[in-house]
């Protein structure tokens, strides 16, 4: 390909900078290769709005352990350390007692610490 690129706008920098590039080099590098391709002048054209959807929708996700350990731990907090009872972090997590505590102690969870 004979087609020289002479600059980048500061948009396209930007976003090619604050880009995760999970595949590493390579993406980047197919990346910067259709820009090129695509750029009908001389300002490299990269498609800002594909990399900008590309992060939300690859952004890292909490797992679920993970969620499930904030909100046991939020309920045992708002309910003063109490596992059961009608003001316990079981009801309020809509949960049997005996299930929260099968899950406490999957996930290392002591109610006396929360």
């Amino acid at each position: 390909m004979n087609k020289r690129i002479t600059s980048i706008p500061s948009e396209s920098m930007h976003a090619l900078a604050r880009y995760d590039w999970p595949g590493n080099i390579r993406e980047l590098q197919n990346f910067i290769e259709r820009a090129v391709i695509v750029s009908p002048a001389a300002a490299l054209q990269a498609p800002v709005r594909e990399l900008l959807r590309r992060s939300t929708t690859s952004a890292p996700a909490v797992t679920l352990a993970a969620a499930e350990r904030d909100a046991i731990l939020k309920a045992l907090r708002d309910s003063g350390g109490r596992v059961g009872g009608e003001q316990g972090a079981a009801a309020r997590l809509g949960m049997k007692r005996t299930t929260l505590q099968a899950k406490m102690r999957k996930l290392g969870i002591d109610s006396k610490g929360a």
